[in-house]
């Protein structure tokens, strides 16, 4: 083994850092302090580069389990939700946090309860047992959490939820603004008389109902208690609540233009408008949320929406964990907030005209 580098069996040898030391011609030393953060006032930029590029070349890894004893940490850090892995709606969120980690170094271990406490109890204590070096607690849906037990022993934020007692770092979706945005899609759009469809008992649905009347006060308008239709998150919720606000109201007393709880209820709120013979977006302007995926734009009209920032609120919140890490401090116990962005698409056009 004149390389020096180690055989795994039956396999190639792997290149060390010697071998890095060899071909850039420095020491093992000026590895070592490369590859474990220590270059800056130690090594000139030129001999850094030299370095890297002898690494790249022998495809040379650092050992990740070594410096992890070195530094007494793991270099992983867990992931503990709810439904997220095993729904098609948020694992955007996912890939998020995980890409932001590896970029900085770290794997992420990821554990699904489904929902059941218990297991979120287990997940926690199996990945301290593994020694992560922290953790996020991501929800799919909103909400106010009761975190499960033993986060209290390491590093955690969390992900698309709130803590019971505000003692946590937290990033989730901007909802009232994001009602706000929906709302103003419609305003500016030249929309006097607009409505709600849909809705549920959470969080999400107040904060976007309050982001829809700051809009609506802002231009001077309010909508009629009725035409807030909380009927639910689904497809048949949407329809529901569109033929009870369209169905045999003349037109000029109907609203023209209906921000939707989710895409999936503007979706029966297509399917209705179809049946009572209302073309959108020129007799029936609409908007959805979520921006959900292989749905939103493909349904006809394609739809203009408000994006979730599901990838977005993974990347930061790895980001607030790794950067807490890295200064071997608790994160701030404050709420971070993110911009929902607005898609548009072709659901939404000027009013009817005498409307």
């Amino acid at each position: 083994m004149g390389s020096g580098g180690t055989r795994a069996a039956g396999g190639p040898a792997r290149p060390t850092s010697k071998d890095v030391a060899r071909l850039a011609g420095v020491s093992h030393t000026a590895v070592s302090f490369v590859f474990n953060g220590r270059a800056e006032g130690n090594l000139s930029a030129a001999t850094q580069e030299r370095i890297r590029q002898a690494a790249e070349q022998l495809g040379y890894r650092p050992n990740a389990v070594a410096r992890g004893l070195r530094r007494s940490r793991t270099a992983v850090i867990g992931l503990v939700t709810d439904h997220i892995a095993s729904s098609p709606f948020a694992g955007a969120l996912l890939r998020g946090a995980m890409e932001t980690a590896w970029e900085q170094g770290h794997l992420v271990l990821t554990v699904d309860s489904t929902g059941d406490p218990a297991k979120e109890n287990a997940a926690v204590a199996e990945l301290l047992d593994r020694r992560v070096d922290g953790i996020i607690y991501a929800a799919m849906s909103l909400r106010t959490a009761q975190l499960p037990e033993g986060l209290e022993r390491t590093t955690t934020v969390l992900a698309n939820c709130l803590p019971a007692d505000g003692a946590r770092a937290a990033v989730v979706p901007a909802e009232r603004a994001g009602g706000r945005a929906a709302t103003r899609l419609l305003l500016d759009a030249g929309h006097r008389r607009i409505a709600v469809a849909g809705g549920l008992d959470d969080i999400a649905t107040a904060e976007r109902l309050r982001g829809f009347r700051d809009a609506l006060r802002g231009a001077g308008l309010h909508a009629p208690k009725e035409w807030t239709r909380r009927e639910g998150g689904e497809i048949s919720a949407g329809y529901q609540a569109a033929v009870r606000l369209l169905d045999g109201v003349p037109p000029a007393e109907r609203p023209t233009g209906i921000v939707c709880y989710n895409d999936r209820v503007a979706a029966g709120v297509l399917h209705a408008a179809a049946r009572l013979g209302l073309d959108v977006p020129t007799g029936l302007s609409l908007v959805g949320y979520d921006d959900q995926e292989h749905m939103a734009a493909f349904l006809t009209p394609a739809l203009t929406t408000v994006a979730l920032p599901h990838r977005a609120m993974g990347e930061r919140a790895a980001r607030l964990l790794l950067d807490a890490l890295a200064a071997q401090a608790a994160p701030p116990a404050e709420v971070v907030r993110l911009e929902c962005p607005v898609v548009e698409r072709a659901s939404v056009a000027a009013p009817p005209i005498g409307s």
